[in-house]
């Protein structure tokens, strides 16, 4: 578990405590990165969006093994924000044609085994599940 503040910086800590857990689990470097890329759009969104600019708030990765699946949670205090029920970004899209936005989900969804959002007592929860072989 890492407890993260909600400024841009704390990404390279996020990156540094995702390389332990690839160590411990002597993932690829293919998964490695993927895992990375993945739980990185996930925490951007958080610090981005989740709260009003100039308020710091923390929130929490964990991590866990079960059967070879590793379970990834996000959660967080800010605003509601459910990312499963956001639409498909259209990648046949020219970049001039393609709206701002959305590639960072579309990435999750891609990388992700399975990626699900709860919002429970007043926290956002995003459960993201990668199978590792």
């Amino acid at each position: 578990k890492i407890v993260l503040k909600n400024r841009i910086e704390e990404i390279a800590r996020m990156s540094a405590f995702l390389e332990e857990i690839s160590e411990e689990f002597d993932l690829s470097i293919e998964n490695t990165f993927n895992i990375n890329l993945a739980i990185e759009e996930a925490a951007t969104n958080i610090i981005s969006y989740a709260y009003p600019k100039d308020e710091e708030h923390e929130f929490t990765l964990t991590v866990r093994n079960i059967d070879n699946r590793l379970i990834f949670k996000l959660i967080d205090t800010g605003k509601m924000f459910d990312p499963t029920v956001q639409p498909e970004a259209d990648v046949t899209l020219s970049l001039e044609e393609r709206p701002i936005g959305g590639l960072g989900i579309f990435l999750i969804r891609k990388i992700m085994n399975t990626v699900k959002y709860r919002r429970i007592e007043d926290k956002n929860v995003l459960t993201m599940v990668k199978i590792i072989d």
